[in-house]
């Protein structure tokens, strides 16, 4: 990779902590702190929130009839993704060991927040715990198979793609056959350094 690319990595990796310190700042303004796995609002603003929540009967009236009638085709996913979730954390528990690869804290992609809003009444706490483990598993598969990709073929392709995962950007360009095999094996050793 050229100098003007990799000055631009390190400017992107100080961006997204500045970013990340940024929202952590405006959430700390937001009234609430998180205590352990729990998230606790001032009482006030619970109050506000409580206020807020619109009853089941209500909200089952005022809510789009194509959402109930899809309802069924949408939870029915959950058998992939349990299943997609159970494949890829045994591949990681057994693969990851034997090619030195950190293994991917499942807790870091699979958050449960929003049952803490008192806004929701529970089905929406429902959704919001099925799109949370939607999306934390997507999350979470796309980490093992990134590292994956590191370790086996850190190459990017040779046609723009949309949607890569972070490590890509660093991955050798396509031709970059100088040094091949040496540039591979330090991908492999970074993995295990992972943090």
């Amino acid at each position: 990779m050229n100098d003007r690319i990799n000055q631009i990595l390190a400017q992107m990796a100080t961006l997204e902590a500045d970013l990340r310190s940024a929202v952590n700042d405006q959430e700390s303004r937001m009234f609430f702190r998180i205590n352990g796995r729990r998230v606790e609002f001032e009482r006030s603003v619970s109050d506000a929130h409580r206020k807020l929540k619109t009853n089941f009967l209500r909200w089952l009236v005022a809510d789009r009839p194509q959402n109930l009638i899809t309802g069924p085709l949408i939870y029915a996913m959950v058998i992939p993704l349990l299943l997609l979730d159970a494949c890829v954390s045994f591949y990681q528990w057994a693969c990851f060991p034997i090619y030195s690869i950190a293994k991917v804290r499942r807790s870091d992609y699979l958050v449960f927040d929003r049952r803490h809003l008192g806004y929701l009444n529970f089905i929406e706490k429902f959704h919001c715990t099925y799109c949370e483990y939607g999306n934390g598993l997507m999350a979470y598969v796309t980490e093992i198979l990134a590292r994956t990709e590191q370790y086996f073929c850190p190459i990017k392709h040779a046609h723009k793609i949309l949607g890569t995962h972070a490590r890509y950007n660093r991955f050798l360009d396509y031709g970059e056959a100088d040094a091949y095999e040496a540039k591979l094996e330090e991908f492999r050793v970074a993995l295990g350094d992972i943090r």
